[in-house]
């Protein structure tokens, strides 16, 4: 993507806007703030992931699946930043390595959450809540 001058004029409000806007909904779909999505979005994305490594290497499909679906959360995280820049500001700063760096680690703390509740049997099987 071509960087703007500095001495360029900002772009328009509404191509931001538009622009911000897709974004954004990207970002949502993707990101972990959409409990929903795993479903139609996240897992089938891991899916095809795993599946395109298990093509090179078949001992991986765990390890691809879950990484795949740990990205596809990062990659939405990091649509939303993009998003807030792009609605928020007259011209948008570049996004950088440390911010990249924080929507990781969200993501990371994110999934660390969901693998603690699991421990924790908060989450489990339907069939073991009543155990």
């Amino acid at each position: 993507m071509d960087r703007p001058r500095p001495d360029s004029p900002p772009p328009s409000r509404r191509r931001r806007w538009l622009r911000g806007g897709w974004l954004g909904l990207l970002g949502f779909l993707l990101s972990p703030l959409s409990w929903w999505n795993d479903l139609i979005v996240n897992i089938p994305l891991a899916l095809g992931f795993a599946w395109l490594v298990a093509l090179v290497w078949p001992a991986a499909f765990t390890a691809a699946f879950v990484a795949g679906y740990w990205l596809t959360n990062v990659l939405g995280l990091v649509l939303l930043t993009r998003a807030a820049r792009e609605l928020l500001a007259d011209r948008p700063a570049p996004y950088t390595r440390r911010e990249l760096l924080k929507d990781a680690l969200v993501a990371l703390a994110y999934t660390a959450l969901i693998l603690g509740l699991v421990r924790l049997k908060v989450l489990q099987p339907l069939q073991d809540y009543g155990r």
